[in-house]
């Protein structure tokens, strides 16, 4: 199992672990609040802090027909440029963030969501990144981030195995690189009964990598449970008062519980459980929502499709983003519009 260190902190076995607090949309569109959030993560007890790159037009199109309207949860009946309209980290912000954190001595670091995220996140110098879970199946997106040479950290929520290995594979293409698989359950919040914790040891025993938790439920319990299943990082929302609400806040902790889940995972070493691997059905309805192609014009019938007729966003309704490149040049046999999903039956 790889050891490496992620600031001034060894990610292994043999130490405790490695705690990022996630910031998220919790700014609630001011950087100063972002920045006093980062600072009372620090103070609370958190090794490292997490952003996100995206601004929405890179993460989504700008459409109200019915796949892109969430119908389930805690975002029901919000369209999903609208939502992450909301939640954004803007880009002007970025390089203020990494100069404030490296300040007051806290590394920062962000999941970038497409190609321009991760051009923005190199320029800063940024330690590592991590793959979202609803963009591990984005395979360009990782190959991007492969190239950089910096450890990468990605959620597997809403993934199969399958999947999972072509992550692994094409984070690995260009050579040994410190990764780490969070065992994820991709629902928000996520409930103690959907944690499904034995996830963490088939992942385990399959790569013989480090491990983390990406914990959405609103208590610690996952996430003690989970050191003590061998877990070296773990990743908890974070906010400064749930009071102030926004999109992530119900599942966020405050600074007096970010303290607390430092001290207990700290000391939790013992509890171990073995099951097969399996997907909570709690995720299904979010499925939809995963990277795939989508049509990003109108586009005649027997017109070629090249690079600026397609789109890797959100939601998941056409094809795989793997499958970028055996469309490219294929010829349409239907007219399609702008937002219309990417499937075989539009080609020749």
């Amino acid at each position: 199992m790889n050891i490496f260190k992620f600031g001034n902190h060894e990610i292994s076995q043999s130490s405790p672990p490695f705690l990022i607090a996630e910031v998220s949309a919790n700014h609630n569109g001011s950087i100063e609040r972002a920045k006093s959030i980062i600072k009372l993560a620090k103070d609370s007890g958190a090794d490292a802090v997490k952003i996100q790159t995206y601004e929405p037009d890179t993460l989504t199109l700008n459409c109200t027909k019915p796949e892109f309207i969430i119908k389930e949860g805690l975002w029901k009946g919000r369209s999903l440029y609208d939502l992450y309209s909301e939640a954004f980290t803007p880009f002007s912000w970025h390089a203020e963030l990494f100069r404030f954190s490296r300040e007051i001595g806290v590394t920062l670091f962000s999941s970038p969501f497409d190609e321009s995220a991760v051009d923005l996140l190199e320029s800063l110098d940024v330690p590592a990144y991590k793959i979202a879970s609803f963009e591990l199946c984005d395979l360009p997106l990782i190959d991007k981030v492969a190239k950089t040479g910096k450890p990468i950290l990605m959620s597997t929520g809403l993934s199969s195995l399958h999947e999972i290995d072509d992550a692994v594979n094409t984070a690995t293409k260009y050579g040994d690189r410190d990764i780490v698989l969070f065992h994820c359950v991709s629902s928000y919040p996520a409930t103690i009964a959907d944690s499904c914790l034995s996830n963490i040891t088939v992942l385990q025993k399959r790569y013989n990598i480090n491990i983390g938790l990406s914990d959405h439920t609103i208590c610690n319990t996952a996430s003690i449970v989970s050191t003590a299943l061998g877990v070296t990082v773990i990743e908890k929302h974070f906010t400064d008062s749930r009071e102030h609400g926004g999109v992530d806040s119900t599942f966020s902790l405050e600074p007096s519980e970010l303290r607390l889940l430092k001290n207990d995972i700290t000391n939790a070493w013992k509890s171990i459980c073995v099951k097969e691997f399996t997907r909570p059905s709690s995720e299904n309805a979010n499925i939809k929502f995963k990277r795939s192609l989508y049509f990003n014009k109108d586009i005649c019938v027997g017109d070629v499709i090249d690079e600026t007729c397609v789109r890797c966003v959100r939601p998941g309704y056409g094809l795989l983003p793997k499958y970028l490149n055996q469309i490219l040049g294929k010829r349409l046999k239907v007219d399609v519009q702008f937002g219309d999903s990417v499937n075989w039956d539009c080609f020749h």
